[in-house]
């Protein structure tokens, strides 16, 4: 036994490394689908409303990103605490 009372404590495992990865895979699959979503539609568009769909794409990928980073940041957050 050892007088560090770190070393006697059971070893916890982080669940945050676990949710990095699957986190930024649900990531990486939502900027997929909006990317070909704005595609699409900007394919269907020509003129100004294709212009309209494609900051419409922009904008929905910079929510997807920062949700998603709320969501880690949050985790990192509880876990402290």
């Amino acid at each position: 036994m050892s007088d560090d009372p770190a070393a006697n404590a059971p070893s916890r495992r982080s669940p945050v490394g676990t949710l990095l990865l699957s986190r930024v895979f649900i990531t990486w699959a939502e900027l997929t689908l909006v990317g070909f979503g704005g595609a699409v539609a900007g394919g269907a568009a020509s003129g100004p409303p294709q212009l309209v769909v494609y900051f419409a794409t922009v904008l929905a990928a910079v929510a997807v990103f920062m949700y998603n980073v709320d969501r880690l940041v949050t985790a990192r957050v509880r876990e402290a605490t």
